[in-house]
C-alpha cells in the first residue's frame, strides 16, 4: 500500500521552498536594517574613493616610477623594468584610468578581507568549537558561485562600487582563513611548549612565537586573497563598479574583441605585479631586508628586546643538554 502511493505520487508536489526562504530573509534584513547597511555603503564607498583619489590624481608616470621602486625594494632590478614595462603597456592600451579603479577596488576588498579573515583564522586555531562553525561557513562561500552573492548584495547596497565590494569580500575571505588556520596549526609544539615553559602568556604565545613562525603560511594565504579579489574584477564590472571589469563587460556585448583582449591583458598584469610583490613579502627575502640586515650587522648592536629574550630562550630550550625550568 506504501509503495503504490509513492509510485503515484507526482514530485512536483514535494518542493522545499529554500529560494523563498532566502528571498524574505533578505526582505526582513532590507527592511529593519537597512540603515546599517547604508552606513557600510558609506564607509566602503568612502574607502575606494580615497584609494582610487591617490592611484587616479597623479600622473600616470609617478605612479608608475613609485609602482617600479616598490618592485625594486622587494624583488630587485629584473621585477621593477617587468613593472614597468607592463604599468606602460596598459598606457599605452588606454587602459590606465580603468585599471587604477580597478586596483583601487582589488585593495579596498582585499584590505577588508584580510582584516576579517586573519582573526578568523586565528580564532579557528585556537578554538575547536570555533573551527567546527567556521569550515562549513567555508565552505559555502567558496562553492557558492560568485555571480549568487551580487543578487542580494545589489538589493542591499545598491548598484555601484559597493557591492562589487562585497561580493569580493565574501568570496575571497576563505583561503585567508584556512591557511592562518593551517599556520598556526603547523607550529612545532615543542616551540609552544617552551614558550610556555618560561611563563609566556597565551597572547605572547601567539604574537612572539606562533605568528612570526607561521607568517610565510599566512602570506600565501594573503596572496591567494589578493588573487581572488582580482578574479572578481570582471563580475564587479556587471554590478556597476567600472574599471576594466566593464570594459570587459561592454566588450562581451558588443563582441568587441580588441577592447576585451585590451582590458584583459591589463588585467593580466595587474595580477602578475601583485601576485610577484605579496610573494616576496611573504618570502622575507627582500633586497631591502637584506640591506638592513647588513646595516644592522655592521652597526653597534642594540639592547636586547623582549623578543629577542624570548627568542633566545626558546632556542636554548630546544637544544639537547639544556636546562629548562620546571
Amino acid at each position: 500500500m506504501i509503495r503504490t502511493a509513492l509510485i503515484g505520487t507526482d514530485v512536483s508536489e514535494f518542493r522545499l521552498p529554500l529560494g523563498d526562504w532566502a528571498e524574505g530573509f533578505v526582505d526582513f534584513v532590507t527592511e529593519w536594517f537597512g540603515f546599517v547597511f547604508d552606513f557600510i555603503r558609506a564607509i566602503f564607498g568612502g574607502a575606494y574613493d580615497v584609494v582610487d583619489l591617490i592611484l587616479s590624481t597623479p600622473p600616470f608616470w609617478v605612479i608608475i616610477i613609485v609602482f617600479g621602486v616598490l618592485a625594486l625594494m622587494v624583488r630587485g632590478w629584473k621585477f621593477a623594468v617587468g613593472t614597468i614595462i607592463g604599468l606602460g603597456i596598459i598606457v599605452g592600451v588606454n587602459q590606465w584610468e580603468n585599471a587604477m579603479d580597478s586596483l583601487a577596488l582589488v585593495l579596498v576588498a582585499s584590505i577588508l578581507a584580510i582584516l576579517f579573515s586573519v582573526p578568523l583564522g586565528i580564532l579557528s586555531a585556537r578554538s575547536q568549537l570555533a573551527s567546527t562553525i567556521i569550515k562549513p561557513i567555508l565552505d559555502f562561500m567558496q562553492t557558492m558561485p560568485a555571480f549568487v552573492y551580487l543578487i542580494p548584495a545589489l538589493l542591499l547596497f545598491r548598484i555601484g562600487v559597493v557591492p562589487g565590494i562585497v561580493a569580493t569580500i565574501i568570496f575571497a575571505m576563505a583561503p585567508g582563513v584556512r591557511l592562518t588556520d593551517l599556520g598556526i596549526r603547523s607550529v612545532d609544539k615543542e616551540v609552544v611548549e617552551a614558550g610556555q615553559a618560561f611563563g609566556a602568556s597565551p597572547g605572547r604565545i601567539l604574537r612572539q612565537i606562533q605568528l612570526p613562525l607561521a607568517m610565510p603560511t599566512i602570506m600565501a594565504g594573503i596572496n591567494q586573497v589578493i588573487m581572488l579579489s582580482l578574479s572578481m574584477v570582471v563580475i564587479a564590472g556587471m554590478v556597476g563598479a567600472g574599471g576594466l571589469g566593464g570594459d570587459v563587460v561592454a566588450s562581451l556585448n558588443r563582441i568587441d574583441v580588441a577592447l576585451g583582449f585590451e582590458a584583459g591583458v591589463a588585467v593580466v598584469i595587474l595580477a602578475m605585479f601583485l601576485d610577484r610583490f605579496t610573494a616576496a613579502l611573504g618570502s622575507g627575502k627582500t633586497p631591502l631586508g637584506r640591506l638592513l640586515a647588513a646595516r644592522k650587522h655592521g652597526g653597534t648592536p642594540a639592547a636586547p628586546t623582549p623578543d629577542v629574550d624570548m627568542t633566545t630562550a626558546i632556542e636554548s630550550a630546544k637544544r639537547p643538554g639544556v636546562l629548562t625550568p620546571s
